[in-house]
């Protein structure tokens, strides 16, 4: 199995992609985990990746394909770990996954050098993850030791939000404590935010906190979209108490 994680949406690119691992193994299964990542945004794929990883049978091989250095320097990775596979390029991506696994082997994928300067999604993680679901991890580049780190910002009670998803929702990396009301400190405001259990819950205009699936708080609006009230990035430094 080879699960796609890219910033491509409903575009060509994911079809090619799709395209090259089935030229190479026919027989493969693909799972689409997400491909409306923000453009370029590390932080958001960092962030979905290692929070749905797990829910994938073992052995199943990661397709993660968020670049903003594409054509770079950047190196191009492949890692073995005690249950899955992981290809991506070397910019902090896999970090936080990888943290809470045992690495077994990390190989250099090469770059060849008829490779698009802007599509390395194609011209090597696509065919570098069908060979690895064919059994083939170990030919496809030279053992390394370091990645690139990207760590997702956390003190105490300041985090970051990690995502805004479809439905408009801030979603940070910070737990819920036990309260019902919380200030809510971001982009130089503070505001106070009455928490609810769901959705449901919450009332009709009103900005409030919820638990969201990945056990963090997330900042919602009933029925709305609390980003386009709030006007909030990813990244950006938030602290909840």
């Amino acid at each position: 199995m080879i699960v796609l994680l890219t910033d491509f949406g409903q575009s060509e690119y994911v079809g090619v992609m799709k395209a090259v691992i089935y030229s190479i193994a026919c027989d493969t299964k693909i799972v689409d985990l997400c491909h409306d990542i923000s453009p370029q945004n590390i932080i958001e794929a960092s962030w979905i990746l290692r929070n749905n990883y797990k829910y994938f049978p073992e052995g199943a091989a990661f397709c993660c394909v968020v670049d903003p250095g594409v054509g770079t320097e950047r190196k191009a990775l492949a890692v073995k770990t005690e249950n899955f596979y992981f290809v991506a390029p070397d910019n902090g991506l896999l970090w936080e996954t990888l943290k809470e696994q045992k690495v077994i082997d990390i190989r250099q994928i090469p770059i060849p050098a008829d490779a698009s300067r802007t599509f390395h999604g194609r011209d090597v993680f696509a065919e570098a993850a069908a060979n690895i679901d064919l059994g083939n991890f170990n030919d496809v580049g030279e053992k390394i030791k370091e990645i690139e780190r990207l760590e997702l910002y956390q003190n105490q009670r300041e985090g970051i939000v990690v995502r805004i998803d479809r439905f408009g929702n801030i979603i940070t990396n910070l737990a819920k404590q036990d309260k019902d009301k919380y200030s809510v400190q971001i982009t130089g405001k503070e505001y106070l935010m009455n928490y609810y259990p769901n959705y449901y819950s919450g009332k009709e205009g009103e900005v409030f906190l919820i638990e969201g699936s990945n056990n963090t708080l997330e900042i919602s609006l009933k029925n709305g979209n609390a980003n386009d009230k709030l006007n909030v990035r990813v990244g950006e430094r938030i602290t909840i108490f």
